[in-house]
């Protein structure tokens, strides 16, 4: 079973798709890391398959690992551990697609319904594609009353409504995925949510608006949140002229140092705050 070839001709938009798709584009734009194409309809299935059948259809979760088992050979001339590929490989998808759903949020105050069969992935490249959906937002919201678009009252109720469309998003990829981790569902939602906390706090960097987006993300989540073991817990460290930087640590790993010995993430769990002040500290 695959994805449904694409229509013959364009079908009529929905009055969300639109300021959606609009929300997309411009987020493509700000975030040179977030490869992704905005899309009106599913893509052919020739090459491309999205998060649904990715866990559904059999042997596609293996494609999908192998498939970035070739491109850190490729990048890097380093064989990887089979469980490294898949940590990499859902990494890449966890990033994208939290930043997809929180960065419409933090743009616009807007959270899309995004479900797995809007989201397609070239199988060789990993590039992504979305395609808008419905969504959420506050009853301030221009779109407020289009068809289609759910209203909330505040604040808060919005950031839950962020959090649980992540936690659907994703459950089924961790399910799907965790026998190839070889870990368990405490650290795979701790990847979750830093991959989550770290696309807001890169788009507000971009931004130029760090202290904002790290606010942010701090409101989204303050601390653990079922099934987020974790908050977001930034903190500040100073270089060696005394200048403060954000930063914080991971709940879960990435396995990057396993392919870069000499380049593990800054907030990587095994770098410690005096490791991580030199490497931000730079001559003056």
């Amino acid at each position: 079973m695959m994805p449904a070839q694409a229509p013959t001709a364009p079908a009529p938009e929905a009055s969300w798709a639109v300021p959606l798709a609009e929300t997309y584009q411009r987020l493509a734009r700000i975030c040179e890391s977030l490869n992704v194409e905005v899309a009106r309809w599913p893509h052919p299935a020739d090459g491309w398959t999205d998060g649904e059948h990715l866990v559904a259809v059999p042997g596609q979760l293996d494609e999908f690992v192998g498939a970035e088992s070739l491109r850190i050979q490729a990048a890097h001339g380093h064989a990887a551990r089979p469980d490294v590929a898949a940590s990499r490989a859902l990494h890449h998808y966890l990033w994208s697609v939290c930043l997809l759903m929180s960065g419409p949020w933090y743009l616009e105050r807007r959270v899309p319904h995004l479900r797995p069969q809007n989201v397609h992935i070239e199988r060789r490249s990993g590039d992504l594609a979305v395609v808008p959906g419905p969504f959420t937002c506050l009853p301030d919201d221009p779109a407020a009353a289009s068809p289609g678009v759910r209203v909330v009252p505040d604040e808060e109720t919005l950031r839950g409504e962020l959090r649980s469309i992540v936690v659907e998003h994703v459950r089924p990829l961790l399910t799907g995925l965790a026998p190839q981790l070889r870990r368990g569902p405490r650290v795979l939602w701790g990847m979750t949510g830093d991959d989550l906390i770290s696309g807001i706090w890169y788009l507000g960097r971009t931004l130029g608006e760090e202290d904002r987006s790290v606010r942010a993300a701090t409101e989204l989540l303050p601390g653990p949140i079922a099934p987020f073991p974790g908050g977001a817990d930034f903190r500040r460290l100073r270089d060696s002229a005394g200048l403060p930087h954000t930063t914080r640590t991971r709940l879960g790993c990435c396995l990057y140092y396993t392919i870069r010995p000499d380049s593990a993430c800054l907030t990587c769990p095994r770098v410690c705050d005096s490791a991580r002040a030199q490497r931000l500290d730079t001559p003056r």
